[in-house]
């Protein structure tokens, strides 16, 4: 007899809540960067399409600091996610935002860069496979999955093995060569996101035997005694991903001086687009947040977010080819969001809804804090939407307005965050929110 899952019919299962953890989100985000790479360098060889390495390699750099600031995932192993780890990816995270941001001037080294992490990271972590009693030995053991998961594993490591010898020495590979190493080793990702949420499905995330599913690096260990710094820290995925943020919208805020004022640097809209794109896919992914605001994290909002993503690696990867396209995306889905979060507020006032008068309306002062920045930060979302659909606004307001209102929104972000976190910390403690 089919199960309940097999009768429904295919778009209800696309509205299920997916399982699909940060992980797998983030690899389906590699794969789907490195397969649209591999492809597009068909025409870029051939002169038809420009190619703007400093992007690509800039949103590479994001997605790996990411990795190490919501995850403790390195590109080297699996550490203790420490307040310390999570600044190094924040510097490397905007490291990453400077090259997106600033063509021409970080070439040499972020390339070297990349291909130091890909050569050694993969080195590191192929030698974890083979030799961990808790990985591949293990493993191969059980078989089934992670027989598969080791093989996915393997081929991803070998292949970033490969790829970063190809991208210190350019003369590793041939260009027909280099294409057809980034087709596959996207498929790979796509491979191995599939084998860690089958065996996340059928073992759960800590089995067999405690971490068998962590495909990098040693086991975390008690942060009793330590120094504060490198004592696990206590970040959620979604304040990071507002910290993130905000580091992007202040840094990008402050370019607008010397790139767009004195003239003094190179700008990279399609690097600042593709990489708003693929932060927003992560949310859509991870979270089921969206611009137009928090959705259930279903199958469709998966398939949404990698359309994000793949957006967002075009941008990067090929300079002027959707600029205008996804910046009236963009400039909409933020006026849209910034509408639709007032709607939401005032809409139950306009019908008159009111709060009965037998429960006390009294907000304790960190609440209404919140709420009174999300009402600033939403009409400043709207006003940098109107911008992005109206760039001529760029040139034409007086002085430094522009700039201001983008560092005005990275500096709420922060704010955000630390409202967000004392809430939560009310909420665990059990203090009520509305007394």
């Amino acid at each position: 007899m089919p199960s309940d899952r097999q009768q429904k019919p295919s778009h209800a299962r696309m509205r299920e809540e997916s399982d699909l953890s940060l992980e797998v989100a983030v690899l389906l985000i590699y794969g789907i960067g490195m397969l649209l790479f591999g492809l597009l360098l068909f025409k870029i060889h051939t002169g038809d399409l420009p190619f703007n390495p400093n992007s690509t390699y800039g949103i590479f750099l994001v997605l790996v600091s990411f990795q190490v600031i919501t995850m403790g995932k390195t590109p080297f192993g699996d550490l203790r996610r420490s307040w310390a780890l999570i600044i190094i990816g924040m510097f490397t995270a905007t490291f990453g935002i400077t090259t997106c941001f600033i063509p021409g001037y970080f070439t040499e080294f972020v390339r070297i860069l990349v291909g130091i992490i890909l050569l050694a990271g993969g080195i590191v972590l192929f030698i974890q496979l083979c030799i961990s009693e808790k990985k591949a030995k293990l493993w191969i053991k059980i078989g089934g999955i992670l027989w598969q998961l080791s093989m996915a594993c393997a081929l991803v490591y070998a292949l970033s093995i490969i790829l970063g010898i190809r991208t210190l020495f350019s003369g590793f590979t041939t260009d027909l060569q280099t294409r057809i190493l980034l087709i596959f080793y996207g498929i790979s990702f796509f491979y191995l996101s599939w084998c860690i949420w089958k065996a996340t499905r059928i073992y759960g995330p800590e089995k067999p035997d405690d971490s068998a599913l962590s495909i990098q690096g040693p086991d975390r260990s008690d942060s009793k005694g330590r120094l504060r710094l490198f004592q696990e820290a206590s970040l959620p995925f979604s304040l990071a991903i507002l910290i993130l943020s905000g580091v992007l919208f202040t840094f990008l805020g402050l370019l607008f001086v010397p790139v767009f004022i004195l003239r003094l640097l190179p700008f990279s809209p399609d690097g600042q687009m593709g990489l708003l794109l693929t932060i927003m896919a992560i949310q859509m992914m991870a979270l089921g947040d969206s611009p137009l605001g928090h959705y259930t994290r279903s199958w469709l909002m998966i398939l949404i977010g990698l359309v994000f993503a793949a957006l967002g690696a075009v941008s990067c990867i090929v300079p002027g080819l959707l600029t205008g396209k996804i910046q009236i995306l963009l400039g909409t889905l933020n006026i849209m969001g910034g509408v639709a979060f007032f709607i939401r507020l005032f809409l139950p006032k306009l019908h008159g809804i009111r709060t009965p008068p037998e429960v006390p309306g009294v907000i304790p002062p960190v609440v209404k804090k919140l709420g009174e920045t999300l009402i600033v930060m939403n009409s400043m979302t709207i006003a940098f939407g109107i911008s992005m659909l109206l760039p001529g606004l760029v040139s034409g307001l007086a002085g430094l307005a522009v700039p201001v209102l983008i560092v005005v929104m990275g500096l709420l972000l922060f704010r955000l965050a630390s409202l967000q976190q004392k809430v939560t910390r009310m909420q665990a403690s059990g203090e009520p929110q509305v007394i």
